[in-house]
């Protein structure tokens, strides 16, 4: 009898032991299907080749327009898969930095044959970058006559999620050139790696530039398929004219997804931190500060000769390389911080402008007005940082519009914020 009871009794335990361990099974499985990789627009070749075939394409493009294969270490070049896949491609549009990404920040580029395709490439980051107001909306936009015979385009590019970094206003032109010649627009989409927060002052129309052609802040919190969607819905192109827009979206995104690019998408973009950094950093360009460009920490760092020793213990000298041939304070010791190491950033830090504003030893000299308030999106922000207030007092004063800035934003979200 006792030893039937104990038998019982451990039939019961093992039992109670196996119900235990399903729910653990379930949530591994679960746990799994949560992290199944996002797939870019330019992979789902079946959502959009069929609206490319037996049509003149072009194709707005640079280095991290990329087709992955079983891993994003593997790709082939979305115009080499097009025409693989017998898309008649007649040229390719490029935008700041080149086709193949290796130009200097606002190096003025010429049109060129690709040595690989024969096609020819359009620059669209040429030769007046600094229009008047009447040309805001007529350069670097692709041409009538460079538009003539083509059915469609296909704009697929890697962005960062930063008004000013300015593949979002290459798209806008884009976007404009096509609503005015009746052609349709294809955006791949791609993740943005600053898609987890919105933040910063929102572009007011006096700072407008190519740094900012829309009325976003710094830090948007979308991907360039839901700008693109966003832009053609507030009516941003000229006169209010919208284009025939199609997002090729993305899979398995969501706006806290990390993801980290297989590809640089600009020479001074090297890894994740900088492009994290990137939003913060990137107003010390408007300041006599480096950036860290004409060094292999680009973006991770920043200093100036006229930073005090004394409480800026770390030094570096830039010097030309790639990406940077002629960087700020060449061959010059500038004292700064290395960030480097800092934890990840889920808002925009102003914190460092603030403080090295305070420290330099060139007040009179410290901002390039036109250039700060270009990337600033207004002229207050630098008015603000001089007479001495705190980071939460200038964060407080654009909450307004950024809360209005949020309401238009949700209208054109495509994938879930969390």
């Amino acid at each position: 009898m006792i030893k039937r009871i104990t038998l019982i009794s451990s039939l019961i335990l093992l039992l109670l032991t196996l119900s235990c361990f399903t729910p653990n099974k379930d949530k591994k499985d679960l746990s799994i299907k949560e992290k199944k990789n996002i797939v870019v627009g330019a992979n789902q070749t079946e959502n959009y080749i069929n609206l490319l075939k037996g049509k003149n394409i072009a194709v707005v493009a640079n280095n991290t327009s990329v087709i992955f294969k079983n891993d994003t270490a593997r790709y082939t070049h979305l115009v080499d898969s097009l025409l693989s896949l017998g898309i008649h491609i007649t040229k390719v549009f490029a935008p700041e930095h080149g086709f193949r990404g290796t130009a200097d920040a606002g190096e003025d580029l010429t049109d060129t044959i690709d040595s690989k395709t024969g096609l020819q490439i359009i620059s669209l980051y040429g030769e007046n970058k600094n229009p008047t107001k009447k040309q805001i909306y007529n350069y670097r936009k692709p041409t009538p006559e460079q538009l003539n015979n083509i059915d469609a385009i296909v704009f697929d590019i890697q962005d960062v999620g930063v008004r000013f970094y300015t593949y979002i206003s290459t798209l806008h032109n884009v976007m404009e050139a096509c609503a005015e010649n009746n052609i349709p627009l294809i955006v791949l989409d791609r993740p943005n790696p600053n898609g987890h927060y919105v933040d910063g002052p929102v572009l007011e129309e006096n700072t407008k530039s190519y740094a900012g052609l829309g009325p976003i802040p710094i830090v948007y919190g979308m991907t360039i398929g839901e700008y693109a969607l966003m832009t053609n819905g507030e009516k941003w192109l000229n006169n209010g004219i919208q284009c025939n827009l199609k997002v090729i979206r993305l899979k398995n995104y969501t706006h806290k997804s990390t993801y980290s690019l297989p590809l640089r998408p600009s020479p001074n973009l090297p890894n994740d931190k900088s492009i994290n950094l990137y939003p913060s950093l990137c107003l010390f360009e408007g300041t006599n500060v480096s950036c860290g460009r004409g060094t292999e920490m680009q973006f991770q760092i920043f200093g100036s000769p006229y930073l005090p020793s004394n409480i800026y213990n770390f030094s570096f000298v830039p010097k030309p390389n790639f990406g940077s041939k002629n960087p700020k304070h060449e061959n010059e010791k500038c004292y700064g911080l290395d960030l480097s190491e800092a934890d990840n950033l889920q808002s925009i830090n102003f914190s460092w402008l603030i403080d090295a504003y305070r420290s330099t030893t060139m007040k009179t000299d410290f901002f390039r007005d036109k250039a700060f308030n270009k990337l600033a999106g207004n002229i207050l922000l630098k008015q603000q940082i001089e007479q001495g207030l705190s980071m939460e007092e200038i964060r407080a004063s654009w909450q307004k519009d950024l809360t209005k800035f949020n309401k238009t934003r949700a209208k054109y979200l495509i994938y879930p914020e969390n």
